[in-house]
């Protein structure tokens, strides 16, 4: 028989990974395509940009999750740079769709996947585990976020996201107060529908230049919010001022900093298309006490 081996497993890890909970937020841009093929055949040379009438796809992913280990469990926040892209071989196998086709999960050849640019996580060992298990070019981060929650009732299908620069230190992760991107998203009103787009293929191109993929099942729908010209300003990003233009000398030659000026270059003042959210239902609920006498 003749293949590919699969990719390593290393200690001390063990595959799949079982989510506890996941609370996730992602948005779609359209943009110019010349750029992303750019960025693209240096980052993951096994790839193509996909096509949506033209345009290619950036999309932000950020993710709240839970992991139960048997000593304990783990919270961990992270916030995707992708690009919408499927292997070079694989152009004749795909079917044409249109963003909205893809963003409500009409391609089940799962060729269609992430290309991961950056990841930016508050979570060290989540790092060590994307970058040796998946190839994820990932890097510390931390968050300061508002999402709907039940224990909020205040807050209703509003999200904000404030990603800024962290580093890794002996005693854990050390903050920096400098942000390098925010991302609001006010759905309230906004019509939404379930849509079946998982599993979610992840690409990552390893330090020999080999590309894997790495799919990710989640078991409920996504919520989708197709946005049009009256409602894409409901959802705001903003760079940080170094993030932006030619230049960008503020946020330096680290990994953080360029993740920054990547997004700035690449959306630039394009519009969100599209809208997906995420939020794993509570298990239980400890309810209001009452009065014995």
């Amino acid at each position: 028989m003749t293949g590919l081996p699969l990719p390593p497993v290393p200690e001390p890890y063990h595959l799949p990974f079982h989510y506890g909970a996941l609370h996730n937020l992602g948005v779609d841009y359209l943009v110019d395509p010349e750029p992303v093929r750019a960025l693209l055949a240096k980052r993951h040379p096994g790839l193509t940009a996909a096509r949506f009438d033209g345009m290619a796809c950036v999309s932000l992913n950020y993710q709240l999750y839970f992991a139960q280990y048997p000593g304990g469990g783990g919270i961990t926040q992270e916030v995707e740079i992708n690009i919408i892209a499927h292997p070079q071989f694989g152009e004749d196998r795909l079917p044409v769709l249109n963003y909205g086709q893809y963003a409500r999960g009409y391609d089940q050849t799962k060729l269609l996947g992430i290309a991961r640019l950056h990841v930016l996580c508050d979570n060290l060992l989540a790092i060590d585990a994307g970058t040796r298990l998946y190839a994820e070019p990932k890097y510390p981060g931390w968050f300061e976020t508002v999402m709907p929650s039940l224990n909020a009732a205040a807050v209703r299908d509003r999200w904000s996201v404030s990603c800024r620069r962290a580093e890794a230190g002996p005693d854990g992760l050390r903050r920096d107060q400098e942000e390098l991107f925010s991302l609001e998203a006010d759905l309230v009103g906004l019509a939404s529908e379930p849509v079946n787009n998982t599993p979610i293929t992840g690409y990552g191109t390893d330090g020999e230049g080999r590309l894997l993929a790495g799919p990710l099942n989640v078991h409920q729908p996504y919520r989708y919010y197709a946005l049009d010209d009256r409602t894409a300003g409901r959802v705001r990003l903003a760079v940080g001022s170094g993030g932006a233009g030619s230049g960008g000398e503020r946020f330096g030659a680290d990994e953080a900093g360029e993740a920054a000026r990547d997004l700035g270059r690449l959306v630039a003042d394009a519009p969100a298309a599209g809208v997906w959210t995420y939020q794993s239902a509570p298990v239980a609920a400890h309810n209001r006490p009452y009065y014995v006498r």
